[in-house]
């Protein structure tokens, strides 16, 4: 199964780094994933969870957000619209060189950013998320929380998954004032909504929020025992992906 690095350019310019795991033969459909905050597409769960879509003829792209992992660009000067930027980025780059994703799949504020935009995308028949906060202003309120220099002065230091990041109140301002309820409210595409009942990171009652507010078909699965990054249950990874190319494939044309 091969899988090919790609570069392309965000509008501001800023070189972001991808990854196509691409289906043997003719995919039945490409896919956009959007990771989680501060991750990459490097992340154990996303690889395994991208390689076994591919395996089902699904072929996906997964790329760094701006600041992260191999894409240009500088952390600290990102928030969630130059996320919902890239990943506008990601599609049309993807639309213009492959074809159109029909699938859109986000993890953690990945999802979110998903959710945001996926209205935004006439090809996207159906949309997967992986422990979706309902709300990004609660990640401010953590980040802040963690560092009172990032309010009193301006920006501080914040350690995430043993790595340190330099968060900004520009940041904090982006989540904390960013409407993400209206956006899930006006999802119509069919919605697949995965969350873990014991997700220590992101509450589990944000999947409740989202199989509520959602306008369009929704389905909840859950992820009996699994941590927040997928890491402590050996083949949570493959079962989900799995369990996506099923469920999306009936909406596939």
């Amino acid at each position: 199964m091969p899988s090919q690095r790609v570069t392309f350019e965000n509008e501001s310019g800023t070189r972001l780094a991808g990854i196509i795991d691409a289906a043997e033969g003719t995919p039945i459909a490409y896919a956009v994933f959007a990771h989680c905050f501060t991750c990459t597409k490097d992340l154990k769960a996303i690889v395994k969870i991208s390689r076994q879509l591919a395996k089902r003829s699904i072929s996906v792209l997964r790329f760094d957000f701006s600041g992260l992992g191999s894409s240009g660009g500088q952390f600290e000067e990102s928030n969630f619209e130059t996320n919902l930027a890239d990943l506008r980025t990601a599609v049309d780059w993807l639309s213009a060189t492959h074809e159109a994703p029909q699938l859109l799949i986000g993890h953690s504020l990945g999802g979110a950013a998903a959710m945001a935009s996926v209205s935004e995308f006439e090809s996207v028949k159906a949309l997967a998320t992986l422990a979706a906060p309902s709300c990004t202003a609660h990640l401010a309120d953590f980040l802040a929380s963690q560092n009172s220099d990032i309010e009193t002065t301006g920006s501080g230091i914040v350690t995430i998954g043993g790595r340190d990041h330099l968060i900004t109140t520009q940041l904090l301002k982006s989540l904390r004032g960013f409407d993400l309820e209206t956006r899930i409210r006006s999802i119509r595409v069919p919605h697949l909504i995965m969350h873990s009942p014991v997700d220590a990171t992101v509450k589990y009652s944000c999947a409740e929020d989202l199989l509520e507010w959602g306008a369009g078909a929704k389905s909840l699965l859950g992820l009996p025992g699994s941590d927040h990054l997928l890491l402590n249950q050996r083949e949570d990874a493959n079962w989900v992906a799995d369990c996506v190319a099923v469920w999306a494939g009936r909406f596939f044309e």
